[in-house]
């Protein structure tokens, strides 16, 4: 019984309560590691066997057959390697964690082809082009910092994107918002897809959007703006961005959600230059958690705050210094 990163070579007796059931319905209970749209497709194209017949998806099974998996992984993505630098947090057989900078896109797309994290991966580790999405489970805006894992294996791919689902993958973002928070909370509001702006995504109408919620936590308060912490329980495109927005705290910086800049009355020279120049929102992705795919002990990993959200951070804080505390300590 063999798994490679090139192929799969494995079987499974089914056991005889399993009998009068589907085979797709039978293998996906005995090949766990693997997608059901993955299982349906290995059935379709022979490379799952029963006692080494070609059987169809929906063809019942009388139990005690044996499943034998022969599929060889070929190239799923048809983009090109490049060499392009990853700051790789922890790396083994069957993960990847990275600390995605400012700047990079994670998947290529329309306007951006290449010089996205995918092609870095495709470059640094070749084997990855024998699964979807080069094993990318989840993603981070473009000028969104920060850890992402990243799976080598389908088995591992599988694992992760059912942590994703079932809302057990930890992950935390320090954000800079605009205004003085009186505490933390939940957004629990639905995103979809803005109706006027298509680039853009919105709280949405109730049964147009996606369940979404965001826990956020006061870290520090500024003369004008907080620092908070955001714990997401579900993973939507610019959650937090939209969230924040929508509560009236928008991030600094986001080109998107902050609407024309509202820079605060009577701010400090100092505050105000760092504000002019910060043309990205201020999130980074600083802690992760999630079951190992291999083992199934819990892993966790953190890394700092970028240099620019950083100094951001600090001219605000002394800026608080300097015009009289507004924060307080938690």
């Amino acid at each position: 019984m063999t798994d490679s990163h090139d192929s799969i070579n494995i079987s499974q007796q089914v056991p005889l309560e399993m009998g009068h059931k589907r085979l797709d319905q039978v293998a996906a209970k005995l090949f766990p590691d693997y997608s059901r749209s993955r299982i349906q497709q290995w059935i379709k194209d022979g490379e799952l066997t029963v006692d080494g017949a070609l059987l169809r998806p929906r063809d019942k099974l009388i139990g005690g057959e044996i499943l034998q998996i022969n599929a060889f992984l070929e190239a799923q993505e048809r983009w090109e390697a490049e060499d392009i630098a990853l700051d790789v947090v922890y790396q083994d057989a069957h993960i990847i964690v990275i600390n995605k900078p400012v700047g990079l896109v994670v998947h290529p797309g329309a306007g951006t082809p290449s010089g996205t994290l995918l092609n870095a991966l495709l470059f640094h580790f070749p084997e990855s082009a024998t699964i979807p999405r080069a094993g990318i489970v989840h993603r981070l805006d473009k000028d969104t910092s920060g850890l992402m894992v990243v799976a080598r294996t389908l088995a591992a791919q599988t694992s992760l994107a059912a942590q994703l689902q079932k809302r057990t993958m930890g992950r935390e973002y320090y954000a800079v918002c605009m205004g003085v928070m009186t505490g933390g909370g939940t957004v629990d509001e639905p995103i979809g897809r803005h109706p006027t702006h298509r680039t853009k995504m919105s709280v949405a109408p109730e049964g147009l959007g996606k369940d979404a919620i965001t826990h956020y936590r006061v870290e520090e308060r500024y003369v004008n703006h907080t620092l908070i912490r955001c714990k997401l329980e579900s993973g939507r495109t610019h959650q937090i961005r939209v969230h924040l927005s929508h509560i009236g705290y928008p991030l600094v910086g986001d080109p998107l959600y902050a609407g024309r800049s509202r820079l605060p009355k009577g701010v400090s020279g100092e505050v105000l230059a760092v504000l002019k120049t910060f043309k990205r929102q201020a999130l980074h992705a600083g802690h992760l958690e999630l079951e190992h795919p291999d083992t199934g002990l819990m892993a966790s990993w953190d890394v700092d705050i970028p240099e620019d959200m950083e100094q951001l951070i600090e001219i605000l804080h002394e800026d608080v210094l300097e015009h009289g505390e507004s924060d307080e300590d938690y």
